[in-house]
């Protein structure tokens, strides 16, 4: 099963790397596919490439992807547990927001890897990737720290993007870095209950 579903991703990255679907492509370095376990129980979904990104054709190993893996740690989460992917493959000009045409566009291979990988629990990093999997309008602030069925048999889990927390670094209670503290430990106590309802199952 393991080795199927490597195949799996490992192709259809193949068939992204020659995605034309919309303009992004003419102006990215490397695609930005995701990496991380293939069978991950926890999958991260953030908004899409930064400079770093999309030099090293790796998602979040920047500044705001070296937080998230002291985010996950702190919790004893190793970051190869998980999978780690973005809404959008290539880097917006400026480190702009997607638009919704390009959202569109990369939605059917977004779509592939959750259900290749077939998580029990998504988290997703900010605004743009938790409005586009909730089909909500509702921001970050009043959506982070609750547990959304997705699917069926899915759980969408909204946290605050890490950069949003590099830019505020305070944390004291009810910053967005203690509100985060909070998530994280939600996160690794919903993964074992849902990791302990399917053994069961």
């Amino acid at each position: 099963m393991k080795a199927t579903l490597t195949f799996s991703l490992d192709y259809l990255a193949q068939v992204v790397r020659d995605c034309q679907r919309c303009p992004l492509h003419r102006s990215r370095t490397n695609l930005v596919f995701g990496e991380g376990n293939p069978e991950a129980d926890l999958m991260f979904i953030g908004e899409a490439p930064g400079e770093t990104e999309d030099q090293t054709g790796r998602p979040f190993v920047g500044k705001a992807g070296q937080l998230l893996t002291q985010i996950l740690a702190a919790v004893g989460i190793q970051r190869e547990e998980v999978y780690i992917t973005n809404v959008v493959k290539c880097r917006p000009p400026g480190n702009r927001v997607p638009t919704k045409t390009e959202m569109d566009a990369c939605w059917d291979w977004l779509a592939a890897q959750i259900a290749l990988i077939n998580p029990f629990l998504i988290v997703t990093l900010g605004n743009t990737p938790t409005q586009k999997l909730l089909g909500t309008t509702e921001g970050i602030t009043q959506l982070r720290g609750r547990f959304f069925s997705w699917k069926g048999n899915i759980e969408v889990f909204p946290m605050f993007h890490p950069s949003y927390l590099l830019r505020n670094p305070s944390k004291k209670k009810g910053s967005p870095k203690y509100l985060t503290w909070l998530d994280i430990k939600a996160v690794k106590e919903r993964l074992s209950l849902l990791r302990s309802r399917n053994r069961k199952s």
